[in-house]
């Protein structure tokens, strides 16, 4: 008997997620939120990044997939350059829901889910399709580099059309 090919990528991406939250603690204590929160706003305001929040759990394994992706060597240095990140621990989905949902971002309907803030706090961006969710489950980086790429603020006086922004 043969193995689908999801099987495979899907026991795959598992066992990377598992030897990835093995080596360090994703999300913190849930009551960090607010105030990592706060902290990455000022950040974002002195150095001119967005904010991305990500919304999981620590036993979420496609949040740790997450992460693996958005630290890649592709992804790292987007996300670095234009991000100031915060993982919001949304315990087993019964923590954090007031933040979530300040952000519009449905964590009852699972994780990961995001949110992208502007330097000032305003919401720019929420995952309510679960693209990186699924672009997880797909083994897609591609997919989170876009999603970098296309949420990544712009430099002044650049245009979308502009390489160098």
């Amino acid at each position: 008997m043969k193995f689908p090919q999801w099987i495979a990528a899907a026991a795959l991406t598992l066992l990377a997620g598992m030897a990835w939250s093995s080596a360090r603690t994703i999300y913190p204590d849930p009551e960090q939120a607010r105030t990592d929160i706060a902290n990455a706003l000022k950040t974002a305001a002195q150095a001119h990044k967005r904010v991305l929040l990500d919304f999981g759990g620590n036993w979420c394994g496609d949040c740790i997939v997450l992460d693996m992706y958005m630290h890649n060597e592709q992804n790292r240095p987007i996300l670095e350059a234009n991000y100031v990140l915060v993982h919001v621990n949304v315990g087993h989905l019964d923590t954090n829901l007031d933040i979530a949902e300040k952000y519009q971002v449905p964590v009852t309907h699972g994780v990961p889910e995001v949110a992208v803030l502007s330097e000032t706090g305003k919401l720019l961006f929420s995952s309510r399709t679960k693209e990186l969710e699924l672009a997880v489950q797909r083994s897609d980086t591609a997919a989170v580099t876009r999603f970098l790429v296309q949420w990544k603020p712009t430099k002044q006086g650049c245009t979308m059309m502009s390489t160098n922004c």
